[in-house]
């Protein structure tokens, strides 16, 4: 009778597997492991006593959001030692959206940054850049990818000139949002030996370079002060033309998202651009971003910007901020972990800029 009720269990058992699409062996121990075969369009979640299946998240994205707000004041009264009135507000966005299917990936990336300070009765832009990038991979090659990808970059807000001017002018409009602004398109090959340094080899990358505020165009004089010129060629845009094509071009970008410890992380990215015919044109441009964690809700970051253009100016171009603020974080990425499995290395992503 006894081995009678087993039998009606465990046959009682599979039928109702069978009607779900799956097949459990159930023993009967209360602390018994649950063997089940799912259907593909499910998988498992385990406990002691059952396992349950749910529908597997079908959208394959991971994303991630970094935003800092950063305030500065000072203010002075009948203070001796001088001073002037002073405010400061900036914010920088990181974010990160990742689908991976397979061997197919889609990477986008947005780096924003926007900041302001007034000063004796002056406001001044102290941050401002907008940079998108988006990379398509198939993966051909435990390390290597084909790579079709994308890479914009603009301002948000008018940049002005305050030196150099003649003695009638205080300030000379020198950018404005979409002026310039730059899209390369491009084709070529990933290399990416680990999950935070990765290289894209591009030989065919196409850029366009737009102009939409024609006020821009400044030239400098033999005295070596910069006056508005309608004639003048600026960010490589010939006079009377608002868009400027480069077709047969090269393009090299190295990325570097990594943590250096618990609480300092470190991205960076470089780039190399160049048309084949004017190699001694060649663009490169540095983007570093340090961030040391204090809490959970502040930190420090430290940005800086290398652009050498000769289409932009004959001379190097730097950008630097070191701000302490807020901090936002959100993240579905798993953290960068390194495991063992099956004698096996297996590396978690990494979240952030990439």
């Amino acid at each position: 009778m006894r081995y009678n009720y087993w039998l009606l269990l465990l046959v009682s058992s599979v039928t109702s597997a069978i009607a779900q699409d799956t097949i459990q062996v159930v023993t009967p121990h209360r602390d018994s492991i649950n063997i089940v075969v799912p259907k593909s369009d499910s998988v498992q979640v385990k406990t002691n006593f059952k396992t349950v299946l749910k529908k597997p998240d079908t959208t394959y994205w991971q994303r991630s959001f970094v935003g800092n707000l950063n305030f500065n004041q000072a203010s002075f009264s009948n203070w001796s030692g001088g001073g002037t009135n002073s405010i400061a507000l900036g914010g920088v966005i990181t974010a990160r959206a990742l689908y991976l299917r397979k061997n197919i990936s889609w990477d986008n990336t947005a780096d924003l940054q926007l900041g302001y300070s007034r000063q004796a009765g002056s406001t001044l832009k102290t941050a401002d850049q907008v940079v998108l990038i988006s990379v398509v991979g198939v993966k051909v090659a435990p390390k290597w990818d084909i790579i079709g990808w994308g890479y914009f970059n603009t301002f948000f807000a008018p940049g002005y000139r305050y030196d150099a001017l003649p003695a009638d002018r205080t300030r000379l409009q020198i950018a404005n949002f979409l002026t310039p602004a730059q899209l390369t398109l491009a084709l070529g090959v990933s290399y990416k030996p680990t999950t935070w340094f990765a290289i894209r080899m591009s030989p065919f990358a196409p850029r366009l370079t737009y102009i939409a505020d024609q006020s821009v165009r400044v030239r400098q004089d033999s005295a070596g002060l910069y006056r508005p010129d309608p004639t003048a060629t600026v960010y490589g845009v010939p006079p009377g033309r608002n868009l400027r094509g480069q077709v047969l071009a090269f393009q090299l970008q190295a990325v570097l998202n990594r943590d250096l410890t618990e609480n300092i992380s470190l991205n960076a990215r470089y780039q190399f651009f160049s048309e084949y015919a004017r190699l001694s044109y060649a663009v490169h441009r540095l983007d570093l971003t340090f961030t040391a964690k204090i809490n959970r809700y502040m930190s420090t970051t430290f940005n800086l910007i290398g652009l050498y253009d000769r289409d932009f100016s004959n001379r190097l171009q730097l950008q630097q901020t070191l701000a302490l603020g807020l901090v936002y974080n959100v993240s579905t990425f798993l953290p960068a972990k390194k495991k063992n499995v099956d004698s096996k290395t297996i590396y978690t992503i990494q979240p952030g800029r990439f």
